[in-house]
């Protein structure tokens, strides 16, 4: 008994000081008119029933990909795992952010390089095994702009910024971290798409048998490091990707 009754207080104790920290929500709040990935359909949500019925229900429909959603590696590569086959202790992770906003701000078409991330580390330190690592851009200021996160040109092409496969595969086979998360809708940059006719970062994310977050904000409230994230995704049976509220812990 005794040793039951402390380990209870162990927890309680924990949960006391992680309530007593700021936590900050890292989820754009999204409906029929959000911005989406422009091959996929708006959400819709419709009123099954109403208080007049006795009770309010409401039917949605809208892509796995939608909103700040996770995607699992099923949603590139075949065979791998779907979203409910995800551990829970992988879906809360110590919290890197790598702040390019400013390169971002000056050059829509920035590509985070192996550099970047040396750059990062001679001032915070080596990136820690199984972190998360975030990309911030400040891409998620445009939301809920359609047209300002997609930032066509003239000819119709999107300039927005993103990951280079160089540095993923450093992050993961040197660092050993275990996610990635952005603000925009790909993991690659536009440019990057446009070149390859391919998402070849998001598909090398994804074949790592691990998950990414995208469309994710409030990274502009992160430490560079301390923070942990969760991300807490319903369990819907052999789904690609889902809807997500994440959110941070701060230290």
């Amino acid at each position: 008994m005794t040793t039951v009754t402390t380990k209870t207080n162990e927890l309680l104790q924990a949960i006391n000081l992680l309530k007593e920290k700021q936590w900050v929500d890292l989820t754009h709040t999204f409906g029929p008119d959000s911005p989406h990935f422009a091959a996929l359909d708006a959400a819709e949500i419709t009123t099954k029933f109403d208080h007049n019925d006795g009770f309010f229900v409401q039917n949605f429909s809208f892509p796995g990909q939608y909103g700040t959603h996770l995607d699992a590696p099923i949603h590139f590569v075949r065979d791998t795992r779907y979203m409910d086959e995800l551990e829970l202790k992988e879906l809360v992770l110590p919290l890197v952010v790598i702040d390019k906003s400013t390169e971002a701000a000056a050059n829509h078409d920035f590509i985070l390089q192996v550099e970047d991330i040396l750059a990062f580390e001679e001032k915070h330190g080596t990136i820690e095994a199984g972190t998360f690592v975030a990309l911030r851009t400040d891409w998620s200021k445009r939301w809920p702009d359609q047209a300002a996160l997609d930032n066509k040109d003239e000819d119709g092409n999107n300039h927005a910024p993103g990951w280079s496969v160089d540095a993923l595969k450093f992050l993961f086979e040197e660092r050993n971290i275990k996610a990635v998360g952005h603000e925009t809708f790909d993991t690659d940059a536009s440019v990057d798409f446009q070149k390859n006719g391919a998402l070849l970062a998001e598909y090398y994310v994804l074949a790592q048998d691990t998950f990414q977050v995208e469309l994710l904000t409030n990274l502009d409230q992160m430490p560079a490091k301390g923070a942990a994230i969760f991300t807490i995704v319903p369990k819907v049976e052999k789904a690609s990707g889902f809807p997500v509220r994440a959110f941070a812990i701060l230290p």
